[in-house]
């Protein structure tokens, strides 16, 4: 009590919190050892171990001094309790030493994300000569109006710096001559840049200062505590290996911050740069070619399931989330109801439309008893479940006369109703059980993200969701890829990638290693089959075959869409029909080049644009052009009758 007394509590707590948080201690483990007493003072000599995040265990002997008033022991304390160099207004110092935040690049070196300086540019008003050529100035340099830049530090104290904007390093240099006129101030700080306006952004994700909520967290890691760290992407994904780990120094110091003692010092280990499987060059091709639309864009290695390019539609700049002065910009980002931070190549979840075909035809190849020449004849119409339940293709004029391989280069949806009835024959569940086999229905394996599994409907399913049976029509829809089917980009690209390797599923992947300062490798991923497509290679030529008529072909649904490509492509056309009936389709394209020699398979999907051969298609030609060099043709004018779907 006596104690107390003189020592106010928020004192005392303080005392430990901040030698607490200055060790960045995790835990602390304290062992009694020995007890004298002498009258009314007794002393219990004990061990303490700080577990902390920086500097890992520091160890020390102390001793807890007790003393008895009014016949009860209680704490002598004192400020070395809490460590035993610190008496006398002694506390602990630490010099941080924090390395560099490693790069990341795509599969060739070229830069994802890389260190860049930072210049906040502001003004200090009572420095401003010429306030007019000053707004100037800012206005060439920033992009703004003169109204935001004087509505910024208007009514400001007048001596203070007031940030206008943050810019890369290189603009500052740039316009060097006009921020340097009186009153204009730029601060520097090491920053990060995602070249190309945020190449592949959904994949590299950024960094931000430390969250508020997170704080603690990141000060038991070792960190300072106002560094960047990653908050989405591969940026939180890898930030272990990046940010590398904090190294510094720990010493007692006066309360007038002369050096008493040096307890102990880690040195800092260099981050690790992450090489991704991306290609810049194809990334940014599909991204050019997606722009501002709603969709997706995925290409894989058809022999690896490495992911070259993932494109999400909208795309956004990352690096707003960097220039801490840009909130106008993050907002804009944050508040767009076309939602562009959602990756929709992982997470978007769509009926496939006519690329399921795919699937269909396998079926009814492998189980169905049929073969490429299997006859069907299409009147443009399909009774198959009665009058009342007439079905139609989307030529309505009919196909006439076609077999079941060229039913799929045509999409000729006849055909596929009439597969569909037969394979319900065989087992209301085959269908589905089959798009499972080709990778539909369940997350890919990608590990350095979260995709969405999507939906296979079958029977038993139908049951537990919708306590309804399950009917042909279910089947048949299924056939075509509508009713309650849900697949992602991701899954469609990974099943084009199967088919055109012969056969075998692929976990996809897109960090392919990691490489520390002196060059040594350590590899992440390797290609690991998760599967083989349930079908033997005679009628997965046949298959193939099919696609490349798709292309080629006379009847081929996208025919006219690769004419004059010196790259030959195979593939499949899709339109997705939506529930709502006033919304258009949702636009397919999956398949891979070269034809001959597949190396690429890339699935294309763009929100309610309309049909597979109108938008995406075209779109899935743009990405090759621009990967190849060759000059990109430009988008057709809404068809005004269907071409294909």
């Amino acid at each position: 009590p006596s104690l107390r007394a003189g020592l106010a509590q928020a004192d005392f707590e303080r005392a430990y919190r901040s030698a607490l948080d200055l060790t960045t201690a995790i835990s602390v483990t304290l062992t009694p050892q020995t007890l004298s007493i002498d009258k009314d003072n007794a002393w219990i000599t004990f061990t303490e171990v700080w577990h902390t995040g920086l500097f890992g265990d520091l160890q020390a002997a102390n001793q807890l001094s007790l003393v008895k008033e009014n016949a009860q022991w209680g704490v002598n304390w004192h400020r070395d309790t809490i460590w035993p160099d610190l008496v006398s207004g002694a506390t602990f110092a630490v010099e941080y030493q924090i390395p560099p935040r490693a790069n990341i690049y795509d599969r060739n070196g070229a830069g994802l994300a890389i260190p860049s300086t930072i210049v906040t540019v502001g003004v200090i008003p009572q420095q401003i000569q010429d306030e007019t050529a000053v707004l100037n100035a800012l206005t060439q340099a920033l992009g703004l109006t003169v109204e935001k830049i004087q509505s910024t530090y208007a009514g400001q104290p007048a001596h203070w710096f007031i940030p206008i904007q943050d810019i890369p390093g290189e603009t500052s240099l740039a316009y060097n001559d006009l921020l340097s006129l009186p009153g204009i101030q730029r601060r520097e700080r090491t920053g990060r840049l995602y070249p190309l306006d945020g190449v592949a952004s959904h994949v590299i994700g950024w960094v931000s200062p430390i969250p508020a909520e997170r704080y603690d967290t990141y000060r038991q890691r070792g960190y300072r505590g106002d560094e960047l760290v990653g908050i989405a992407g591969l940026e939180a994904w890898g930030e272990s290996i990046l940010a590398g780990t904090n190294g510094g120094r720990l010493s007692i110091v006066g309360a007038d911050g002369t050096h008493i003692k040096s307890l102990v010092e880690r040195r800092p280990e260099r981050g690790r740069a992450i090489y991704t499987t991306l290609d810049r060059e194809l990334q940014h091709s599909a991204e050019r070619a997606l722009g501002e639309r709603r969709g997706a864009i995925v290409a894989l290695d058809v022999q690896t399931g490495a992911i070259l390019a993932l494109t999400s539609g909208p795309h956004f700049d990352n690096n707003v989330f960097i220039r801490l002065t840009d909130t106008w910009s993050r907002q804009m980002v944050l508040n767009d109801p076309n939602l562009p931070l959602l990756n929709r190549a992982l997470q978007g979840v769509y009926p496939s439309g006519s690329v399921f075909k795919i699937i269909t035809i396998a079926a009814g190849l492998e189980a169905g008893g049929l073969t490429a020449e299997s006859s069907f004849f299409c009147p443009g119409y399909w009774d198959g479940l009665g009058e009342m339940n007439r079905k139609v293709c989307w030529l309505e004029t009919g196909h006439g006369d076609i077999t079941l391989k060229n039913g799929l280069s045509a999409s000729c949806n006849v055909t596929f109703y009439e597969v569909g009835r037969i394979l319900n024959s065989v087992a209301p569940d085959t269908l589905s059980t089959y798009g499972r086999t080709f990778g539909f229905g369940a997350k890919t394996g990608l590990q350095e993200f979260a995709d969405a599994p999507g939906l296979i409907p079958d029977p038993e399913w139908k049951q537990a969701t919708y306590r309804e049976g399950w009917g042909t029509g279910d089947t048949i829809n299924l056939a075509i890829g509508q009713g309650f089917l849900l697949v992602t980009p991701l899954q469609v690209a990974r099943m084009m990638a199967a088919v055109a390797n012969n056969g075998t599923l692929y976990r996809p992947y897109v960090v392919d290693r990691v490489v520390d300062s002196s060059g040594n490798v350590e590899p992440i991923a390797q290609p690991q089959a998760t599967g083989r497509l349930p079908i033997s290679q005679a009628n997965l030529t046949i298959i193939q075959e099919a696609l490349y008529a798709v292309t080629t072909a006379s009847f081929g649904t996208a025919t006219h869409r690769f004419q004059g490509l010196n790259i030959p492509v195979a593939g499949k056309t899709g339109t997705a029909e939506q529930p709502d009936k006033d919304a258009l389709p949702h636009s397919w394209f999956a398949g891979y080049f070269p034809a001959d020699n597949p190396q690429i398979a890339m699935a294309v999907l763009v929100e309610n644009a309309g049909e597979g051969s109108t938008v995406a298609a075209p779109m899935f030609r743009q990405v090759i052009e621009g990967y190849y060099g060759l000059p990109i043709t430009p988008l057709p004018t809404p068809a005004a009758v269907p071409e294909g779907d």
